[in-house]
């Protein structure tokens, strides 16, 4: 009897042998990886990559960006729901809230935290500073007056990304060219955005050499635009507000201040155009997403973080809004209008 027993013992054993090494040979689920997998070793071995999206706020360019990051990681062949899975959320203008969710993020153990504007890349960046969670941002406009990173070669922390950074020079050159009468222009921005600051920062030196007076407003929340705007409109010949969160987010009340007392507004990103501004010179935000999504791709396939260089965007368009131009009373010159991007 002892011996039957030992012989089935060894069978059960031998059996147990063989399906251990069955397994390590094929990975989870007994299925060998697909020849050409995009994805780095996790995927390989058919676990699902974990991405935390934070974007600052719903706004158009923002959602752009984000739709444009998601659809080229598809096509780059992480496909959320497939390889990775992405968790998507919304600060709505609260860092609070943004805050939050991204520590949740980094509680998480997320391998990417992917923000949206720079207000969320602080809040992830601080999140994540103590751990190896990488961070990728999109649209930031200047990332080291932000302390994101050392420098735009070489970030020299877990956080790198995309910048959206504007031709200040070009938009002022453009407002000359549209309206050349402009003696003063007037700056609008939030106080409370390390990206906004740097553009106004530009924006005061670039008007001085071309002989603008400057005259600014700084705003700490959406509810103080349009006094700010109209107090602007007062003094100045022309108003100028970059890629400002809060300002974007109340774009339609800045554009009523302008049309009802015949200021051209001036711009930092085409969207802010399409709701109403006067004119811009700025980027491409699909292109923009597309960007951020292959440097993603770098990352998940073991790229060092803190050796990517910051990504930029050199190709520049000309947005003028020809509804806006009517109701202000200028007229576009047609050789503007033939090389420019016009919306009504």
């Amino acid at each position: 009897m002892k011996k039957v027993l030992a012989t089935i013992l060894a069978v059960v054993m031998s059996l147990g042998i063989l399906a251990g090494c069955t397994q390590s040979e094929t990975g989870n689920g007994g299925s060998t990886p697909a020849e050409g997998d995009n994805a780095s070793g996790s995927t390989a071995n058919h676990e699902q990559l974990q991405v935390g999206i934070i974007q600052y706020n719903d706004h158009p360019s923002l959602n752009t960006i984000r739709e444009a990051l998601v659809n080229h990681l598809a096509e780059l062949g992480y496909k959320d729901g497939d390889n990775i899975v992405i968790d998507y959320k919304n600060g709505q203008n609260d860092q609070i809230n943004l805050n939050s969710i991204c520590q949740k993020f980094v509680s998480d153990d997320k391998d990417l935290i992917i923000a949206i504007a720079t207000p969320a890349a602080e809040a992830a960046a601080a999140a994540a500073a103590d751990t190896d969670i990488p961070v990728l941002f999109s649209a930031v406009t200047d990332p080291v007056s932000a302390k994101l990173v050392e420098s735009l070669e070489k970030p020299g922390r877990n956080v790198t990304g995309t910048s959206d950074k504007i031709p200040v020079d070009q938009i002022i050159d453009l407002a000359l060219q549209l309206t050349p009468d402009i003696k003063t222009i007037g700056l609008l921005y939030s106080t409370n955005e390390a990206n906004s600051l740097s553009v106004i920062s530009e924006a005061k030196e670039y008007a001085g050499q071309k002989g603008i007076e400057v005259t600014e407003s700084g705003i700490t929340n959406v509810g103080e635009l349009q006094q700010a705007a109209q107090t602007l409109a007062s003094k100045a010949d022309a108003i100028f507000t970059p890629i400002d969160n809060q300002v974007a987010s109340a774009m339609n009340t800045l554009a009523k201040v302008g049309m009802d007392t015949k200021t051209p507004v001036y711009v930092g990103a085409d969207s802010m155009v399409n709701d109403g501004g006067f004119a811009t010179v700025g980027i491409n935000y699909t292109e923009l997403g597309e960007k951020t999504a292959e440097m993603a791709k770098e990352i998940f396939e073991g790229a060092s973080v803190s050796d990517m260089p910051v990504q930029t965007l050199s190709d520049f368009q000309t947005v003028i809004n020809q509804t806006t131009a009517e109701k202000i009373g200028v007229t576009v010159p047609e050789s503007i209008l033939e090389n420019a991007q016009v919306v009504q």
